[in-house]
């Protein structure tokens, strides 16, 4: 079974000669192809007749998502990390404290902010790593819709309705994440993500679980995770893996950028995973990555490759060297680990995260895509 897929044509000789030719007045066509199938999807929810209200979530939806794009595409060649934590942290607590000294921090390093935009452990990463660091990612509650006057009118302020479009944003746009204590907002947030990432709907990111010394919060959770979840069966052991949990702001950085000391993305292409580096690795680093890590591979080996011709296509990093294997498809917690071992086994200490791929999934046409 599949889900269902954007149609090329409507159906009707006018409406589709009417479509090519306002595509072909619009100069760019590039992209004329998807922008085609979402018209015909619009066109298709109003000859379904589909209820008013379903019609105005799509737009919302749609508006919210283009929004989004404005306010980062500018700044598109920043490695990003978002920040999760309480609106209702004060900011002489350890949490805020902490999370501000991890946002200064990272953003020494080069990375930029993101937090929701509000109160407490967000105001918090905002005041860590400058407003000039710092985006906001604004939720209009019944109760509250302003952002904090430390983001407020930034161009780095985006603001939505919805909660799907806001949660797709952070995914999308960010290559690391803190989660700091917070209520079931934060909870939601972490158990999303590490089942986005279990499940490969999001390509890998590493996630920090950060709290102050003597915090119960965090070490909790995992005794749960472990006991309960991990002790039923219900997740892997590879699964507990996912995340680091530290008290201390250094460990967290490090963990993070040294996640893109030499791996940079992913990309599947007709059943294969193809894996970006930053440099080539040694015979005897690749031997070593086959020996560890064959219980990923579906069939054959991982091997060096160059790029397939759908990434040529799209001019994607082709001046990276390239491994590619035929991932099993199910172990994405190993293939963290796999991506932390080849960061080990090229052993530089050169830290670049600059070009990082933001992305929120593997496209549903990328396994069938010609190479």
């Amino acid at each position: 079974m599949t889900a269902p897929r954007p149609r090329k044509t409507y159906g009707e000789e006018s409406v589709d000669r009417q479509l090519s030719q306002l595509l072909s007045s619009l100069g760019d066509d590039r992209n004329d192809d998807i922008v085609r199938s979402m018209v015909i999807t619009a066109l298709d929810m109003d000859a379904a007749d589909v209820d008013r209200l379903e019609l105005k979530i799509a737009s919302q939806s749609l508006v919210e998502m283009l929004n989004a794009w404005r306010v980062f595409s500018p700044w598109d060649d920043r490695p990003k990390v978002s920040i999760f934590g309480s609106a209702r942290t004060k900011a002489d607590q350890p949490d805020y404290q902490l999370t501000s000294s991890f946002a200064e921090a990272m953003s020494s390093r080069g990375w930029m902010t993101i937090t929701g935009a509000g109160p407490g452990i967000m105001e918090a990463g905002i005041e860590g790593a400058g407003r000039e660091n710092a985006f906001g990612v604004n939720i209009v509650l019944p109760f509250e819709q302003d952002a904090i006057d430390a983001i407020a009118g930034d161009e780095k302020l985006a603001t939505f309705r919805y909660f799907f479009t806001r949660k797709l944003t952070f995914m999308k746009e960010t290559d690391a994440f803190a989660l700091v204590p917070g209520g079931f907002g934060t909870l939601d947030e972490t158990f999303e993500l590490l089942t986005l990432v279990q499940t490969g709907k999001s390509y890998p990111v590493p996630i920090v679980l950060l709290d102050h010394e003597g915090s119960s919060y965090w070490s909790s959770l995992r005794q749960f995770i472990d006991t309960e979840l991990g002790g039923a069966g219900m997740i892997s052991a590879a699964d507990t893996s996912l995340y680091l949990h530290t008290h201390d702001v250094n460990e967290a950085v490090d963990y993070i950028c040294s996640f893109y000391s030499c791996y940079h993305s992913i990309r599947f292409v007709r059943g294969q995973l193809i894996v970006r580096l930053r440099r080539a690795l040694s015979e005897s680093a690749l031997e070593s990555l086959n020996d560890e890590f064959a219980d990923l591979v579906a069939d054959g080996r991982i091997k060096e490759t160059q790029p397939t011709k759908a990434e040529i296509s799209d001019e994607d990093h082709l001046e990276m060297p390239r491994l590619a294997l035929r991932f099993d498809n199910r172990s994405f917690a190993r293939l963290v680990a796999m991506i932390r071992r080849i960061n080990e086994l090229d052993g530089a200490d050169e830290e670049n995260t600059s070009g990082l791929v933001h992305d929120f999934g593997p496209h549903p046409d990328e396994a069938a895509s010609a190479d």
